[in-house]
Formats: structure tokens, sequence, C-alpha cells
């Protein structure tokens, strides 16, 4: 009986945990975009109004895909991901797709910014879960990743391709993957990420700047010294809820990408060690949710959700220490951003989902 009701609240402390997170993402959205968004729109709620919007948005979501059947989304696993390659590819077109800093990344459709290529980690996952049922061909496989990195790479966004081709490795390598099959993997991800890096001016400043972060600390390693300023100054404790200085237009990416940076800088190694916890509960909940099914679709799909978890959260935090180059990756739930939120959250559904068939 006992084991009944803890799979029982399993969903629920899924979803809740997900909630949790999401809303300390609002509070350290705000403290860190106060400054920026008061003096690009007047209003210093700006940011939060947004990701609160976004949040409604997500619970919605994972309350819908954890009540649509398994089967229903198993079934259209094709169409799904099919209307992701055919947003992936609008996003491209000029005069459809928005370009910000240089990427082109987002469909604007009204009042709504969307990325697809959030999206495309579910559904890519969703559709890998059930092709791998059936066939796990090394050269098929390598010809729809291929697919998906060219696409990302055209936006361009290295670090949702590191993310979507990691993931992808990992449900292959579960699904029955041969030693042989994995060291070619391997084999053709590290040549083709060496020329990513070789062909880039960027990219290579990015990994000179992670070898000798103090080369040039006013231009290309300027990003780095601020995190590691940062995190040094919130000490054991922080300095103190609203106090962080870095937020005063010293950190690039306050909100998104560096958001940890500001959380470690007001609450410290104690703070930043409980977020940390509970970012690592919630993958414990999603992995415990993987080992409790049987069949394989459900249990390639939840170990990919688990995994796209782990991964993003790994490749963040990594970067904020300087543990490798820094990569625009969110940190899922506490970044602002609509389209990743949304996505976290449709990934929980899918969790919750899974899990009442376990």
């Amino acid at each position: 009986m006992r084991h009944k009701d803890s799979k029982s609240r399993l969903p629920l402390a899924i979803l809740f945990t997900g909630i949790i997170l999401a809303c300390f993402g609002l509070i350290a959205i705000f403290d860190a975009s106060v400054i920026d968004a008061y003096r690009t729109f007047g209003d210093k709620f700006h940011y939060v109004k947004q990701q609160s919007l976004w949040l409604l948005v997500g619970v919605v979501a994972a309350l819908i895909t954890s009540a649509i059947p398994i089967a229903w989304i198993k079934k259209y696993a094709y169409i799904l991901y099919g209307i992701t390659l055919f947003l992936m590819v609008l996003v491209l077109i000029p005069g459809v797709g928005s370009k910000f800093l240089g990427a082109r990344r987002w469909l604007v459709l009204g009042p709504i910014v969307f990325q697809p290529s959030e999206l495309l980690k579910i559904t890519f996952a969703i559709y890998l879960a059930k092709w791998l049922e059936v066939d796990r061909e090394i050269k098929h496989f390598l010809t729809l990743i291929g697919i998906n990195a060219l696409l990302i790479m055209l936006q361009p966004d290295l670090g949702t391709a590191i993310i979507i081709i990691g993931v992808s490795f990992l449900i292959f390598y579960l699904s029955g993957a041969k030693l042989k099959e994995i060291i070619v993997f391997c084999a053709i991800l590290l040549f083709a990420i060496s020329g990513l890096i070789l062909s880039s001016p960027y990219r290579m400043n990015r990994v000179k700047t992670f070898m000798d972060p103090t080369s040039d600390p006013l231009g290309t390693s300027y990003h780095i010294n601020q995190v590691l300023y940062g995190l040094g100054s919130g000490g054991f404790s922080g300095v103190g809820l609203g106090r962080s200085r870095q937020k005063y237009a010293f950190l690039p990416e306050a909100t998104t990408d560096s958001i940890f940076v500001i959380i470690a800088e007001e609450f410290g190694f104690v703070g930043s060690t409980i977020l940390i916890l509970v970012l690592v509960g919630i993958l414990i909940t999603s992995l415990k949710v993987s080992m409790n099914v049987t069949d394989k679709f459900d249990k390639l799909l939840a170990s990919g959700i688990s995994l796209l978890f782990l991964i993003q959260i790994f490749v963040n935090l990594s970067s904020m220490v300087a543990l490798i180059p820094l990569t625009g990756v969110p940190l899922p739930f506490i970044s602002y951003g609509g389209s990743s939120l949304v996505t976290n959250f449709i990934a929980l559904g899918l969790l919750i989902n899974i899990s009442k068939r376990a």
C-alpha cells in the first residue's frame, strides 16, 4: 500500500517541484532585470510580468500533456516532429523569422515571440522514442541528427545543437546501440565540433577565453570575468537579496544564461547549493519515472526528458563556473524565456503522463 501511495504522489511531486523552481525563477528574474527593464521599457516589472504569463501557459500545457493519452502522442509523433521541422525552416526565412544580435531563432506571432528550437528538444525526443522501437540503423540515425543540427546551426545556436545531439545520442544508446556504433558516432561528433569551432572566430575566441580568462578582460573574456566576479562576491552567504552589483549592466545575459551568477552573488554558496539540490531532486524524480516503466517507448521518452534536464543543467552551471567554455544554454525553469519555460513544463506533463502508466 505504501508503494502505491508513493507512486500516486509522484506526479504531484513532479509538477510541484517545477512550479516551485519557476516561482523562484520569477524572483531571480525580477531582481536581475529591474534596472534594464526600467531603462528599456520604463517598467521595472516588464520581464517578470512576461515570465509570469509564460508560467501560467506552461502549467496549463503541463496539465494538458499529462492528460493526453500517451498512445495518441506516440501515434502522432511523426506529425509533431514534422510540424516542428517546418517551423525550424520558417524561422530561417528573412521577413518571417526574427533576427536579433546576428541570430535568427524566433518567430513573432502578434504579441507572442516563440523559439521553435526549444520545441524541437521535445518533439524530436518523442519521435526518436517511437522510431527506435523498431529501427536502430546508425546511418538513419546520423541522417536525422544531421538534419536537426544543420537547421539549428543555420540560426546559429551551438548550445541547443549540443543539447539535442547529446540527448539523441543517449536515447540511441539506451535503445540498445552496439559499441561500434557508439565509437563511430563519437568520432563523427568530435570531428564536427572541431570543425565548427575552427571555422568560427567567435567560437575560437570562446575556447581561448576558457583556456585563459585573463587574456582580454575588456574584450573576449569580459563575460567570463564578470561571471567570476559575481560568484566570488557572493561568498558563503551572499550579499543579500536585491544587493547584486553585477546586475547594474556589468554582467551580460543576466536574466537568461547568466542568471545563476546573480543568484550566487545574492544568496551565496548556501543559496546556490539549495537551488542545485532542488534541481537534482527534479532529475532524480524524472529518472524514477523512467525506471518504473516497462514499455520501451515510455522508457525511452522518460529517459530522454530526464537527460534533457540533466544536460541543460550541467552545461549551464558548468559554463558559469568555468568548467567548460561559455555556452548560451538557459537554466531550466529559472532563466528568462517563454519558449524554454513552456517546453520544460510540457516535458514535466509528459513525465506525469508516463508515471501514471507505471
